[in-house]
C-alpha cells in the first residue's frame, strides 16, 4: 500500500471542522489514485497467461511459438514491473536487464535490475543501456523481448550519440528541466542526442519481436513520446530538436558537441531516427497497460463514494504550473458561489503535468507551486481545499509529492511573516509549505502517472 505519510498531520492542520473534512477527502483521494496506479497491481491486472498464452490489452501471443524470451527496459516504475512479470512468467524467461533508479528495492531471480540515476543521466545509466543493447541485439527472428517502459526512462537508458558526452547531455537535460520546456520538448531534443531513444531500440533488435508495455506519464500517452520512444517510429525531426532549443534561448549555450550532432542531423550527414513504415516496426507491439486517466478515474470514484457530486475536469492538463493553480483556485470559487460546473459538496480531479519556468532561486515543484497559486485566491473561504501531487511522489527536486491549501493558509502564512507572492516570484514553494506543515509526503512511490489535483468544496 503507498501512503500518504503525514495524512494525520495535514488533516490536523485544517483550522476548522469543515476544513479538515475538505483536506481528509482531498488526501484520501489522492491516496487512492496512488494505489490504483500501482505498477504490480497493474500488471497483474492487465497480464493474463493461459496455458502458454499471454494476454493483454486484447492482444494474444503465444508463448511456445519463442524460442527465447528476453525483458529489457527502464523506468521509476520499471522494477515493481519486472518483478510481477517474472512471477508469471518465471522461467520461461531466459535473461533480462532492466535500468531503476538508484537505491529502489525491487527482487527478481533472473532479471537483472541495474541501477541508474534519475533525473540527470549518469555512466551507471549507459554501462546499463549498452548491456539492454547486447540482449536486443542477440535476439533473432524467433525470439520475444518484453520491453518494460515507464516514466523516467529517458533519463535512466541514456546512451548519448556521436561526440556527446554523458556531460553534455546532463548539461542540456538541466537546462531544459529549468527552461518551462514540455517532456515532449525535452524528449524531442533527447531523442536526436541518442543512440537508443526515437526508434533505435527497435531497428537493433529487428528482426525479433518486440512486446512493449508502457505505463505511460506523458499527457495524452504519446508513444514516441513516453521515455523518448526507444521502440516506436518517431514524429520528430532533427529540425524539430534544434527549435526548441531556440525556443528557450538555449541554443547558444548548449554544449558545441549538441549542436554539431543536431546541425550535422539536420544537413543528412547522420541518419535521422527510424520513422512510420520502417519494417523494423511490423513486429513491435506497444501498449500503454496504465496512465494518468487510470489514476484520476480511481480518485473521481473514492470522492463520488464520498457522498461528493464528482467531476472528472481532465486527464490531459498542461501550463504554466502558478497559473494553473490560480485556475482550479477559480473553479473552486465558482462552485462555491454558484454551484458551477457542478454543485457543492463537490470533489473535483484534474490530471496531467505542468512546467515551471524557473526565474527564483527558491525550492519547489510544479505541485507545490499549484498549491502555492491557489491559495492566494482562496483566502478566507472554510470548507475548500487545493491538494496536488506528482505519483511518483516526488515533486521537482525535492523530498515532496507535493502541497495542500485551503482558506486560512494565507491567514497562517500572515502569523509567520511569511508572504505568498513573495515565495512565489523565487520559486519558493517548498519553503512556504515547509513552515506550514502542509507539505505531502508519500516517498517514492514506485509508479509514475503525471500529476493529480483535487479540488474539495464542502
Amino acid at each position: 500500500m503507498i501512503s500518504i505519510k503525514n495524512m494525520e498531520q495535514l488533516v490536523k492542520n485544517g483550522k476548522t471542522p469543515l476544513n479538515r473534512k475538505a483536506r481528509m477527502l482531498a488526501l484520501k483521494g489522492l491516496e487512492t489514485a496512488l494505489n490504483k496506479a500501482n505498477p504490480k497491481q497493474i500488471m497483474k491486472s492487465k497480464l493474463v497467461l493461459k496455458n502458454s498464452t499471454l494476454q493483454v490489452n486484447g492482444y494474444s501471443f503465444d508463448l511456445k511459438k519463442f524460442k527465447n524470451i528476453y525483458v529489457i527496459g527502464g523506468g521509476k516504475a520499471s522494477g515493481s514491473m519486472a518483478e510481477a512479470l517474472e512471477e508469471l512468467l518465471d522461467k520461461r524467461i531466459k535473461t533480462g536487464l532492466v535500468n531503476i533508479p538508484k537505491n529502489s528495492r525491487y527482487k527478481t531471480s533472473i532479471i537483472e535490475l541495474h541501477g541508474s540515476s534519475h533525473p540527470v543521466p549518469d555512466e551507471t545509466g549507459v554501462e546499463g543501456t549498452r548491456r539492454i543493447l547486447e540482449i536486443a541485439e542477440q535476439a533473432e527472428k524467433d525470439d520475444l523481448i518484453i520491453c518494460l517502459i515507464s516514466g523516467g526512462g529517458s533519463s535512466l537508458m541514456p546512451l548519448p550519440r556521436g561526440g556527446v558526452s554523458i556531460a553534455d547531455k546532463r548539461e542540456i537535460t538541466n537546462a531544459l528541466l529549468k527552461s518551462g520546456a514540455t517532456i515532449s520538448e525535452i524528449n524531442t531534443v533527447r531523442k536526436h542526442i541518442s543512440d537508443f531513444k526515437g526508434g533505435w531500440l527497435a531497428k537493433k533488435a529487428y528482426p525479433a519481436t518486440i512486446l512493449n508495455l508502457i505505463l505511460s506519464d506523458v499527457v495524452g500517452d504519446p508513444l514516441d513520446f513516453i521515455a523518448s520512444g526507444p521502440a516506436v517510429p518517431d514524429s520528430t525531426t532533427f529540425s524539430d530538436a534544434t527549435n526548441v532549443l531556440k525556443k528557450y534561448s538555449l541554443w547558444n549555450k548548449s554544449p558545441a558537441s549538441v549542436r554539431k550532432v543536431l546541425s550535422d542531423g539536420e544537413k543528412g550527414l547522420i541518419p535521422e531516427t527510424p520513422k512510420a513504415g520502417d519494417k523494423i516496426f511490423e513486429k513491435v507491439f506497444n501498449l500503454v497497460v496504465g496512465n494518468n486517466r487510470f489514476a484520476s478515474l480511481a480518485a473521481f470514484e473514492y470522492l463520488k463514494s464520498a457522498g461528493l457530486n464528482t467531476l472528472l475536469l481532465s486527464a490531459t492538463l498542461e501550463g504554466e504550473a502558478r497559473h494553473v493553480g490560480a485556475i482550479l483556485a477559480s473553479i473552486a470559487c465558482e462552485v462555491s458561489i454558484s454551484g458551477n460546473p457542478i454543485p457543492k459538496p463537490a470533489g473535483i480531479v484534474v490530471g496531467g503535468e505542468t512546467t515551471v519556468t524557473v526565474t527564483g532561486k527558491g525550492l519547489g515543484g510544479r505541485n507545490q507551486e499549484i498549491a502555492l497559486a491557489s491559495a492566494q485566491k482562496l483566502n478566507n473561504m472554510d470548507g475548500v481545499v487545493v491538494a496536488s501531487i506528482s505519483t511518483d511522489g516526488v515533486d521537482g527536486p525535492t523530498d515532496a509529492a507535493g502541497a495542500i491549501a485551503d482558506g486560512k493558509t494565507l491567514a497562517k502564512a500572515a502569523k509567520m511573516h511569511l508572504t505568498s507572492e513573495k515565495y512565489l516570484a523565487d520559486n519558493d514553494s517548498y519553503h512556504f509549505f515547509s513552515k506550514l506543515s502542509d507539505l505531502i509526503f508519500t516517498g517514492p512511490t514506485s509508479t509514475n502517472v503525471n500529476d493529480i489535483s483535487i479540488i474539495v468544496v464542502l
